[in-house]
C-alpha cells in the first residue's frame, strides 16, 4: 500500500510540474477523456473510555465522459489503520481489503432522461449523496443515514428532469442481485426498489424518498424492509437549514419508529463555518434509542481541504465525544 501511495503521489508532482495541476481537480490521462484523483481522511475520537486514532479513507477514483456517456470508478481502504487506547492497553486493528465503492456508467439521454448502470450512491435524501468526507460539513454522519435505507445500490437508474419555475427530478433504482461488493455497504441485501421525487425552486429543496429491500445477512429476523425518508433543505450564501427523518418497518413490526435530524449550518468566511445539529432515532431491532446534540466547526484553508472538529453531546452519556479529522481531495 505504501508503494501504491508513493507511485501515486510522484506521479500527481510530476504532473502538477509539467500541467499547472490544481488540488482537488484530479489530472487527465493524456489523449484521453479520463480524470484520476483521490482522497484520504485521519480522524481521531475521544471517549470517556477509550480513544481512537483512525486512517479511515484512503480512495482513488478515476472519472470522465465522452458524447452522452460518462463513468466514475472509486475504490477504497475503509477504516485502513486504527490504534485504540483503553485504559492501559492498546491495540492496533488494519482492513487491508481493497473495496469497491462505486462503479457506475450514465447515460444522457437528451435533458430530461438519464440512465445509469452499476454501484452508486443510493438516490436517497441528500446526506447519503457526498460520499466524499472533505466535502461534507462535520466529521460525523447522521445516525439515519446509517440505519433507515442502504447506502449504495447495485443495478439500474432512471431519472427524469424537468425544468420550469422549479426543476422537478423524478429517480428509480433498481436492485436484482447481490452487492458488486457487499462488505462496503451498511446493509448486505440482493434485492432493492426505489424512488425518489425532488422539487427545487430558488434556495428552497424538498425530497421524498420510499422503497424496500431484502436483506441476507445471517441470524436476521426481519429481512424484507420497507422505508420513507422526507428531506428538506434552505440554502443561501451563508446559511444552511438542512433536515431529513425517517421511518422502517417490515411485513411484521415497526423497526426504526423515527430516526433524524436538523442541522443549521452558518458560513462565517468561504475558510471558516459552523454547524450545529440535533439528531434522534429509535432503532427497534438493535434496542438502541439516543438523542444527540452536536457542536461542530470546520476550517478549510482552501476548498478541498478541510480540517473539522466536533463535539456530541449524547442522552447515552458514556457515548459523549470529541472528533477531530484531516480530509483532503486531490
Amino acid at each position: 500500500m505504501k508503494k501504491i501511495i508513493f507511485i501515486f503521489i510522484l506521479t500527481l508532482s510530476l504532473y502538477a510540474k509539467e500541467n499547472s495541476y490544481e488540488l482537488g481537480k484530479g489530472f487527465q490521462i493524456p489523449s484521453l477523456p479520463f480524470y484520476v484523483g483521490a482522497y484520504m481522511s485521519l480522524d481521531y475520537k475521544n471517549m470517556t473510555n477509550e480513544n481512537i486514532y483512525r486512517i479511515d479513507d484512503l480512495a482513488v477514483l478515476g472519472y470522465g465522459d465522452y458524447d452522452k456517456f460518462s463513468y466514475m470508478a472509486e475504490v477504497e481502504y475503509k477504516e485502513f489503520l486504527s490504534k485504540t487506547y483503553k485504559g492501559d492497553e492498546s491495540y492496533i486493528s488494519r482492513d487491508m481489503q481493497l473495496h469497491i465503492e462505486r462503479v457506475y456508467i450514465d447515460y444522457n439521454y437528451n435533458e430530461n432522461y438519464m440512465f445509469r448502470i452499476g454501484k452508486y450512491n443510493s438516490p436517497i435524501g441528500f446526506w447519503n449523496l457526498l460520499p466524499v468526507n472533505v466535502l461534507k460539513q462535520t466529521t460525523s454522519n447522521p445516525i439515519s443515514t446509517n440505519i433507515i435505507y442502504p447506502k449504495f445500490t447495485t443495478g439500474g437508474g432512471l431519472s427524469y428532469s424537468s425544468f420550469n419555475e422549479g426543476e422537478l427530478k423524478i429517480e428509480l433504482l433498481l436492485q436484482e442481485s447481490v452487492d458488486l461488493d457487499d462488505e462496503y455497504n451498511n446493509y448486505k441485501i440482493n434485492q432493492h426498489y426505489g424512488i425518489s421525487t425532488l422539487y427545487e425552486k430558488d434556495e428552497y429543496s424538498l425530497k421524498f424518498n420510499s422503497g424496500y429491500f431484502h436483506r441476507i445477512e445471517d441470524n436476521i429476523s426481519e429481512d424484507k424492509l420497507y422505508y420513507l425518508l422526507l428531506s428538506a433543505k434552505y440554502e443561501t450564501e451563508n446559511y444552511q437549514l438542512l433536515s431529513e427523518i425517517g421511518y422502517q418497518q417490515s411485513s411484521t413490526q415497526i423497526t426504526t419508529p423515527y430516526a433524524g435530524y436538523i442541522q443549521w449550518l452558518y458560513r462565517f468566511t468561504e475558510q471558516h463555518l459552523g454547524a450545529l445539529r440535533f439528531e434522534a432515532y429509535d432503532d427497534n431491532m438493535n434496542k438502541k434509542k439516543d438523542e444527540i446534540g452536536i457542536l461542530s466547526y470546520t476550517y478549510r484553508p482552501s476548498y478541498p481541504i478541510a480540517i473539522k472538529s466536533e463535539y456530541q453531546l449524547h442522552s447515552i452519556s458514556q457515548e459523549n465525544q470529541i472528533l477531530f479529522s484531516f480530509s483532503v481531495l486531490f
